[in-house]
């Protein structure tokens, strides 16, 4: 158990220094080291200030002990002085804390942020193990780990400044009074570690747990009327309660462990205020030292032993920190992981002007079925092709394999890049924003006129939709604006917007009719554009330049418009395994 700690504190140290080295390398690097030297600077302004708030207390409460009327006014003007001078340095200081804070938390959220849409991370990221939640990892992990570290920071600076500073203050009103200071402090140590130690795992266990809840009742939001249609919602109550069962059961663990540390810390902490009265005291009585001594030392003494006790009175702290620095350590080495490893052993070349297969063999995601066996067959831009299964499993992995996001098979597949080909799944997808946002490529919002986008909205019988939406820069939930067959027509406008070389449809009979389809068709063959169609309902009986036709062992023939037929090669798939 003493290994495994040591281990978890190296860790932990290891990804701080990792995440410091990081913000000094960024762009924001000089700003936070200007605001880390401010915070130096003001960090010792404010020991010597309270050092010198402890000498004027003194004299301060001596001067009324002693009813010296012209040392108390003087003395309270100090007073009142330091007091304005610490205001000043404390919020300039907090002001300064703050700023670099934030500096921190948006250079390491956007890194993150960053490497997870890179690549199509935020895609393959779930094949990574260890990772749960990625998008609580990157929002709220980020913002507590940057506020407590830095907080943490600077308690360890302003600890050893603190210690530096008022140990020999207690030194001189009494080397024994310093020594208790330090032996109590050791003790605390111990006793909130020993008691608080299983506070990590259970502050870790209680993160993903509440963003697991978070994302249940997220879903349920975002498929309501399906859940309402379906009439699922018992089997989400059951689901629910279960999230919350698992959450309030860790959260009563985790009372139970603050309860049993809280008796001691709270304990610890009432006996600092009269320990060092304790031992002055005597001293006062005897007329070894004067009254404002007294005030001093415990003020020394308190000062002192905040320093040394860091451990007992950021414990909880530390534990949740331990627990956040360890997820977003593994959503980093996961987001690595994703970059290093290639989600798809298919060469992918690209070409302008085709689509081309040569030996793809396709397995199922288990790895235990083969969906198609070793398929050569090209497509040239212009041309309309058909594939055709009984069964979804082979068509749409042949769409993902083409987009580069299917895991399992080999070969190699010939495309147009991914600025020039793309793919629309069959539920149809419209991003947040701007209608006039969805319908464009990025970059092209100022590029392209409303009169072309409104060409292609009343060509494709969608413009009445857009005037009730409230016109082009409308911002609404599409989801619930449009029907399935708008969505998936607006998708289709962006087409025709993009105009790209190559466009592969996943079965969009499922929510277009078969005339409207083949007025789609006619309209990318007008415009030179290659279309690969899926087929589900209705798309068979439309007119194709060629058909590739997949049958449920893997095996394939492809139809020409002139009525040949190749027939599928069977291939050893001993080299194409997953």
């Amino acid at each position: 158990m003493a290994t495994d700690r040591k281990q978890l504190i190296r860790l932990t140290w290891k990804r701080f220094r990792g995440a410091l080295q990081m913000l000094v390398q960024s762009e924001q690097g000089p700003k936070a080291i200007v605001f880390a030297a401010t915070l130096v600077v003001m960090m010792l302004g404010l020991n010597g200030l309270n050092v010198l708030n402890s000498y004027v207390g003194r004299d301060f409460m001596s001067a009324i002990e002693n009813r010296n009327l012209a040392s108390f006014r003087s003395q309270g003007f100090l007073y009142a002085l330091v007091f304005i001078a610490s205001t000043v340095v404390s919020v300039l200081y907090r002001f300064t804390e703050e700023r670099l804070g934030i500096l921190w938390r948006e250079q390491l959220t956007w890194r993150l942020t960053e490497a997870y849409l890179s690549e199509r991370t935020y895609y393959r990221l779930d094949s990574a193990t260890g990772v749960a939640n990625p998008d609580q990892r990157i929002s709220e992990d980020v913002r507590a780990f940057t506020t407590t570290t830095l907080s943490f920071m600077l308690l360890i600076l302003n600890g050893t400044l603190t210690a530096i500073s008022f140990s020999g203050v207690l030194w001189s009103i009494s080397p024994m009074l310093f020594g208790v200071a330090v032996g109590y402090a050791l003790f605390g140590s111990f006793m909130t570690i020993w008691l608080g130690k299983p506070l990590i795992r259970l502050n870790y266990n209680q993160l993903d747990m509440e963003a697991n809840f978070r994302a249940d009742l997220i879903h349920v939001r975002e498929n309501s009327e399906s859940i309402a249609l379906a009439h699922r919602e018992g089997r989400f109550k059951v689901r629910l309660r279960k999230r919350l069962d698992d959450l309030a059961g860790n959260f009563r663990r985790l009372i139970r462990i603050n309860r049993n540390l809280g008796f001691f810390t709270t304990g610890y902490n009432y006996f600092i205020q009269i320990i060092p009265a304790l031992l002055i005291a005597p001293m006062f009585i005897f007329g070894e030292v004067e009254f404002g001594v007294i005030t001093q030392s415990t003020m020394a003494f308190a000062t002192l032993l905040g320093a040394f006790s860091l451990i007992v009175t950021q414990f909880q702290s530390i534990s949740a920190f331990t627990a956040v620095t360890a997820r977003l350590h593994l959503l980093s080495e996961a987001i690595e992981k994703a970059h290093r490893t290639n989600p798809c052993s298919i060469l992918i070349e690209e070409s302008p002007d085709r689509v081309r297969f040569d030996a793809v063999t396709l397995h199922s995601s288990d790895g235990n079925r083969v969906l198609i066996e070793n398929l050569d067959a090209e497509i040239l831009r212009g041309e309309r092709w058909l594939i055709n299964c009984p069964d979804d499993a082979p068509k749409v992995a042949l769409f993902r394999a083409a987009a580069g996001v299917w895991d399992c098979g080999g070969g190699r597949i010939t495309r147009p890049g991914l600025e020039d080909i793309l793919f629309l799944p069959e539920r149809p997808y419209l991003p947040p924003g701007p209608l006039r946002d969805v319908l464009l490529r990025t970059g092209m919002e100022s590029v392209t006129k409303d009169g072309e986008i409104r060409v292609v909205l009343q060509r494709l019988g969608i413009d009445e939709a857009v005037n009730r939406a409230g016109g082009l820069d409308a911002e609404k939930d599409w989801d619930d604006e449009f029907s399935i067959g708008e969505q998936h027509m607006f998708s289709i406008a962006r087409i025709f917007l993009a105009k790209p070389a190559f466009v592969f449809l996943d079965r969009p009979g499922s929510s277009l009719p078969k005339n409207q389809i083949s007025t789609i068709l006619d309209m990318l063959s007008e415009q030179g554009i290659g279309c690969v169609v899926l087929a589900k309902n209705g798309e068979a009986r439309l007119r194709y330049d060629g058909m590739l036709d997949i049958r449920q062992d893997g095996t394939w023939e492809i139809h020409r418009d002139s009525g040949a037929i190749l027939p599928g090669d069977h291939a050893d798939l001993r080299d194409l395994s997953c």
